[in-house]
């Protein structure tokens, strides 16, 4: 899939989602030492720019290397993808480093369809699908305001700046 997207959406970076990173990390450690490292590893999350974040993020794995080697070798693999959201506005950061919103737009998704059962064709699937889409897109438009005005505002302007790629989320 994700080379698919690679061919398809150039320039389009991948996001790790940092909480499923986390359920891999604690996999690979004794569970009397999982509140520890998810501890030390969320260190990285509240740093306040970009630099301090990707120094912290080696420092860390550094650490781990002697007691964990697993983890820090998973750390090396897993930094650019757990790290993308980096390249957007700090005011965004919250939105793009997990995929939570997405898996609760894809549960939503599979409760409104499973009421259905089997639908009569291809459209009406379509048509419940992207009525569920338009919902949320309103919902967050208005209600929950998934970005600010304000953000968005900011992000057109680095935009146009620079070019940063635009984030893919990946479980």
């Amino acid at each position: 899939m994700r080379e698919a997207i690679g061919a398809v959406l150039h320039g389009a970076a991948w996001q790790r989602c940092r909480v499923h990173f986390l359920r891999n990390v604690l996999a690979l450690v004794p569970k009397a030492a999982q509140e520890m490292v998810a501890a030390t590893i969320r260190t990285v999350f509240v740093q306040p720019d970009a630099a301090a974040a990707r120094e912290q993020w080696r420092k860390v794995a550094d650490g781990f290397r002697a007691r964990f080697a697993r983890v820090a070798e998973l750390m090396d693999a897993a930094e650019d993808d757990v790290l993308a959201y980096l390249a957007c506005p700090r005011e965004h950061w919250r939105q793009v480093w997990s995929t939570n919103p997405l898996e609760r737009l894809n549960k939503e998704i599979k409760r409104r369809t499973d009421v259905v059962g089997i639908f009569p064709t291809d459209p009406a699937v379509v048509r419940l699908v992207g009525a569920i889409l338009a919902e949320q897109h309103d919902e967050w438009q208005v209600a929950r305001r998934y970005f600010s005005a304000d953000s968005l505002a900011k992000l057109r302007k680095e935009v146009a700046a620079e070019s940063p790629p635009a984030l893919l989320a990946a479980g």
